[in-house]
């Protein structure tokens, strides 16, 4: 059975609704032919990434960078799977306050050097966080994007089941 790993960070919860939603949907589009693992990044490290024949990395933009703890999973796991998981194919959410451009080139940047195969477009959802106690409060992520991570979450799930990626 393959499994589609899911990796994310979330300190005010919009991230998490994502990477939630993207599990959803590949548990749905798959059923019981994927196995899908949703873990913070946390607790995630180098034998998940080991186990796994695809990712999804969900991570917020903080202060125009990957947030730390999603930094520090990369970081862990970086060299200790490097040539290991050539051509696995992967995707990447990112939760931004404004832009969250920079974010998806650093998460894009680290799969290229891995040698994952990007297999969609990153999304970015912009919660328009822009004064300190909006950037500190829990986030409600609009039900049309969280449609479209669980839209992401099936692709890939679907492409694991199906062998083409």
């Amino acid at each position: 059975m393959k499994t589609l790993l899911i990796v994310f960070h979330s300190r005010t919860g919009g991230t998490r609704q994502m990477a939630e939603a993207a599990a959803a949907g590949a548990r749905e589009a798959a059923g019981d032919s994927i196995r899908v693992r949703l873990l913070h990044a946390a607790d995630a490290g180098p034998d998940d990434m080991l186990d796994a024949d695809g990712y999804l990395f969900a991570a917020p933009e903080n202060l125009a960078a990957i947030a730390g703890v999603m930094k520090d999973f990369f970081d862990r796991c970086y060299y200790a799977v490097l040539e290991r998981i050539n051509g696995r194919p992967c995707a990447v959410l990112i939760c931004a306050g404004s832009d969250g451009s920079n974010a998806a080139r650093q998460i894009e940047r680290i799969a290229t050097g891995w040698r994952l195969k990007q297999v969609a477009p990153t999304q970015i959802v912009c919660t328009h966080a822009q004064t300190r106690e909006q950037i500190l409060a829990a986030k409600t992520i609009p039900a049309d994007d969280l449609r479209r991570c669980g839209e992401l979450g099936a692709m890939l799930a679907a492409g694991l089941d199906c062998g083409i990626f």
